[in-house]
């Protein structure tokens, strides 16, 4: 065993142990199996080359770095889909949430005057939910 990989296999057990304790702490079995299932692939890999290029060639690929980089490339391309996509959800529920939150306080909260929480109305005729002309005098210049 060489330097790097001696290194390296320090690093995926430190990360599995940080792993282990966030199961500890309450995190879900299907995450912490999945992230254990991944320390113990690279550890693999790390400690046997030899054996990620035999799977390369059966798959038809032609070295165990090539396979290795596919496979990043692809965990990372799903992995940016899921972050979007969550993203995504995450905002929709925000926007929802503060609309919700904005028809309550403007139906709830009535302002100091005694008006429907409208700024901007003094005409206690103007229809629900709009705002009445300002009063100007007809004579005053203004168009």
């Amino acid at each position: 065993m060489n330097l790097f990989q001696g290194l390296t296999l320090a690093l995926f057990l430190g990360l599995a142990l940080i792993t282990l304790s966030a199961a500890m702490r309450g995190a879900r079995k299907r995450v912490v199996a999945f992230w254990m299932s991944i320390w113990l692939l690279g550890a693999a890999s790390i400690t046997w080359p030899h054996a990620t290029a035999i799977v390369a060639h059966r798959l038809g690929i032609g070295r165990g770095a090539d396979l290795l980089l596919y496979v990043s490339v692809l965990a990372m391309v799903v992995a940016f889909f899921y972050v979007y996509t969550r993203f995504r959800r995450l905002d929709r529920q925000i926007t929802l949430l503060v609309r919700r939150l904005a028809i309550q306080n403007a139906s709830a909260a009535p302002n100091a005057s005694g008006g429907n929480g409208l700024r901007g109305v003094t005409d206690g005729n103007a229809a629900p939910g709009r705002v009445a002309a300002p009063n100007v005098p007809s004579g005053s210049g203004q168009a």
